[in-house]
């Protein structure tokens, strides 16, 4: 592959004078050329229109001096060297106007010469890959006029020291929009990877959607603090429901209005786009937006400009939006309650927060980040007694536990239980209270929730020691297949059932061995668990 070395002519650090001497001086262009070891076959210099003669004297030394290397030039028409947007706009037309071929040619940038501007336009065109290629640095030498140099590679994912440093920052802005909570379910944590990169790299709108008490607000809030912990954000977080927004109040509250632009408006009003502006502005339940509202927003997101109600300007916001919503749009589209050309705007990044029943690994650690919450907030430490802490998690786990509202749900219950703990300590009578609350509350005064029956039925066919230290998986298991056990004819026949899908796949199966070794494993026998069951009258 042929090296191409792209510079700019230095009035400076190019120019040692026309006589003889300057051969023994080092020369920021042309001396980066006399490197045998770094061959550059072609040579692109750029110059300013004021440097005619001093291009002249060095085109021609580059021929005397530097045999096979092929030179264009590029005339860069500047007014002033340091004008931030003159010098980037003339270094990216260069850019637009080069056909560059990474494919065939290596790319260097000598970032040596020209403006402390120049370089960094070169260095910010380089990283955005308008130039495909190296930096280049060269530095005079007392040894020879060639001087050294130094090429550099902005590929940091070739430096394991940065690429960890990256990794583990990134790690720590996931565990921020997770608040901490070593959440467990896979595809949970691959949704908060992707906000996270997402978050820190864009501006576009993004949309969360789920059911009520997921936590749309809450990620709402971890993305607006983790952009702001990255300076990505100058504003401030303005939240509304949009639920709560109806007629004229609606068009007032988000694009504000004039002073008699409805009976009651006394004076103007900005309103919460103008509040949000350089900010991040999350409407929660958007679908309840109004037609007439949802038309301004579409124009303010996509203009960044909207009419303020009952006047004729137009007033500017440059804000970030987040939606929210627990309803289908694509539904509410069907029914023309919401605007089709507005749903394709907001749902550039769509994510779905799964409800808390669907995500049974992550409910463990979050009733302990309930509890941590509640200690922050109140400056006391609550905990479980052993029994308490098994009693509350299996039910949690079960089917019994609805959690129709989520994490709300969940957070309401444990500081009810927090609250009338005494000592600190959540006790056994405390979890059975509360059981029996959330499933009055979800079942409308009933529900059939028996934990008692479980405990007892366990207490009553394993020793203490066994029943002390069974684990939660192992709890729930064992209870399924006693219940299986009581009310199968034989061991053979319970087997059966247990074992209905893997005896298929065995050429020869022994359901009886098989249930044998389980149930002694936990010292239990099966013909005493049918004698239990008959002496309690089984199922009669």
């Amino acid at each position: 592959m042929n090296n191409i070395v792209v510079s700019i002519l230095g009035r400076r650090l190019d120019h040692t004078g026309f006589g003889m001497k300057r051969w023994y001086r080092w020369r920021a262009t042309l001396s980066l050329l006399m490197h045998h070891e770094f061959p550059v076959d072609e040579l692109v210099l750029l110059y300013h229109k004021e440097d005619a003669n001093l291009l002249k004297l060095t085109l021609s030394d580059i021929e005397q001096s530097c045999l096979g290397i092929n030179v264009s030039t590029y005339k860069l028409d500047l007014n002033d060297a340091w004008d931030f947007e003159q010098v980037y706009g003339q270094l990216h037309d260069f850019a637009h106007s080069y056909t560059f071929d990474p494919e065939k040619n290596n790319y260097y940038f000598h970032i040596t010469t020209g403006t402390h501007v120049a370089q960094i336009c070169i260095y910010l065109l380089n990283e955005a890959n308008y130039y495909p290629g190296k930096l280049i640095q060269s530095s005079p030498s007392q040894e020879s006029p060639a001087g050294t140099y130094q090429i550099i590679d902005l590929d940091l994912s070739r430096y394991d020291q940065i690429a960890k440093r990256f990794h583990r920052e990134a790690q720590e802005s996931i565990s921020h929009l997770k608040s901490g909570i070593k959440t467990r379910n896979k595809s949970y944590n691959r949704m908060i990877q992707e906000i996270e990169n997402v978050a820190v790299r864009s501006t576009a709108p993004i949309l969360i959607t789920g059911p009520t008490g997921v936590g749309k607000s809450h990620l709402a809030k971890k993305i607006f603090e983790l952009k702001k912990l990255k300076s990505q954000i100058k504003g401030k977080l303005v939240e509304v429901n949009c639920a709560t927004l109806r007629g004229d109040n609606a068009m007032s509250t988000l694009f504000g209005h004039i002073k008699g632009a409805y009976t009651g408006a006394v004076s103007d009003r900005a309103g919460l786009l103008v509040e949000a502006d350089q900010g991040l502005l999350f409407l929660d339940e958007i679908g309840e937006l109004g037609q007439d509202e949802q038309a301004m927003l579409l124009r303010a997101i996509e203009d960044k400009v909207f009419t303020p109600f009952g006047s004729d300007r137009e007033v500017s916001s440059d804000f970030q939006l987040i939606a929210g919503t627990n309803q289908n749009l694509y539904k509410r589209i069907q029914e023309g309650k919401f605007r089709e050309d507005l749903l394709a705007r907001i749902n550039l990044w769509s994510y779905q927060l799964p409800s808390l029943k669907s995500r049974y690994e992550d409910i463990e650690p979050n009733i302990e980040y309930e509890l941590r919450r509640y200690a922050q907030n109140n400056n006391q430490k609550i905990s479980f007694n052993s029994t308490a802490w098994s009693k509350y998690l299996a039910f949690s786990l079960s089917s019994y536990a609805e959690w129709k509202a989520n994490f709300r749900d969940l957070n309401s219950s444990i500081i009810r239980m927090a609250t009338l703990a005494n000592g600190g300590r959540i006790t056994e009578e405390l979890v059975d209270n509360e059981i029996h609350r959330l499933q009055m509350d979800w079942n409308g005064g009933g529900g059939n929730y028996q934990p008692d029956n479980d405990d007892e039925l366990l207490e009553d066919h394993l020793s203490k020691e066994v029943y002390d230290n069974l684990d939660l998986f192992d709890y729930a298991q064992l209870v399924n297949v006693i219940k299986i056990c009581q009310k199968s004819k034989s061991m053979a026949d319970a087997g059966r059932k247990l074992f209905d899908k893997s005896r298929l796949r065995k050429s020869a199966s022994n359901d009886s061995q098989r249930l044998r070794v389980y149930l002694k494993k936990y010292q239990l026998d099966f013909n005493l668990i049918q004698e239990k069951y008959a002496k309690i009258g089984g199922d009669g």
